[in-house]
């Protein structure tokens, strides 16, 4: 089958795949639990609500997933909260009975990594990046903080900052819970530590921080040259389905629509840089109109347009 008729195929799959997660997902949300959708044989994704992390969410608005090997479970980033990773580990037990071997965390976002700690405490060797593990030692109680102003003592009872303990320093491939993984770093991108998990048995990539879909990146750690070149060799990979770290599974080809936005931005704050727009109007007027009907957009847009232009006033 051609690469475009496997794209096709597969959208309309992915239609099919909704009207089947949406009962799960509907589930999930009433408990305040995860609930794990398939994938591929072997891989399932938690999806999240895409929106801005709130107490009716319980901050469960980013993806993650684990695979599943022929003799243990790798999971995919870990969610907001101890509370979550404990979750995690049970919606784990009902899908298999093989132990959980390794998590790996794809960047230091705090949407993606208080979980882990409910791995620790069961004695999961828990990996990352060089750079993200360091980011995570330095600056994720900052974020730790946050999160519990946000949703409450309650709900990140437990939840602590959890440095992990093996680490890569660039591209890797390795064997998981009896599954070959690829771990892809492609240097400074969305932050310093990106991560993105193939794996190489069914196509299926855990993007990380690096793709976004229907929801607009917020730029907190990144490198926008060196974003748009993870995504173009993302793009280049032989991929069936790509897991964003927001927003719904999409085919390979959609990868490139984060690219899309991060350049107009950055086009259009230089535009107004150049032109003497000050800070506080360019805010308020720098507009990616495409992406307007994006989740985060009234919150992140201005934001992203403020962090390019005081970088801008720094060089």
């Amino acid at each position: 089958m051609t690469r475009r008729g496997w794209h096709a195929r597969l959208r309309a799959w992915f239609v099919g795949y909704w009207l089947l997660a949406a009962s799960a997902l509907a589930q999930a949300a009433l408990s305040g639990m995860p609930a794990p959708v398939a994938i591929a044989p072997g891989v399932y994704a938690f999806i999240g609500d895409n929106g801005a992390v709130a107490p009716a969410n319980h901050g469960i608005v980013a993806n993650n997933g684990f695979i599943v090997g022929t003799d243990g479970v790798t999971v995919i980033d870990t969610g907001p909260s101890y509370r979550y990773g404990r979750a995690m580990l049970e919606a784990i037990r009902k899908v298999t009975p093989l132990p959980v071997r390794r998590v790996i965390i794809t960047h230091q976002a705090p949407e993606f990594v208080f979980g882990a700690a409910a791995f620790r405490d069961q004695g999961v060797p828990i990996l990352a990046h060089t750079r993200a593990a360091q980011l995570i030692r330095e600056r994720c109680s900052i974020c730790l903080a946050n999160l519990r102003k946000t949703l409450g003592e309650d709900e990140m009872a437990g939840s602590r900052v959890t440095v992990p303990d093996e680490t890569v320093n660039g591209t890797t491939e390795l064997e998981s819970g009896g599954r070959k993984l690829q771990l892809l770093h492609f240097g400074p991108a969305s932050t310093p530590g990106d991560l993105a998990v193939l794996d190489t048995e069914t196509g299926v990539l855990f993007a990380g921080g690096l793709v976004s879909n229907g929801r607009i990146p917020e730029l907190r750690n990144e490198q926008i040259p060196g974003w748009l070149a993870a995504l173009e060799n993302l793009h280049a990979l032989d991929l069936h389905t790509v897991v964003p770290g927001f927003g719904p599974p999409m085919p390979d080809d959609d990868i490139l629509q984060t690219g899309v936005y991060l350049r107009e931005l950055d086009a259009a704050v230089r535009q107004a840089y150049k032109n003497g727009v000050g800070l506080t109007e360019a805010m308020h007027t720098v507009q990616v109109p495409a992406f307007r009907t994006c989740k985060l957009y009234a919150i992140a847009q201005p934001q992203n347009v403020q962090r390019i232009y005081l970088q801008l006033e720094k060089q």
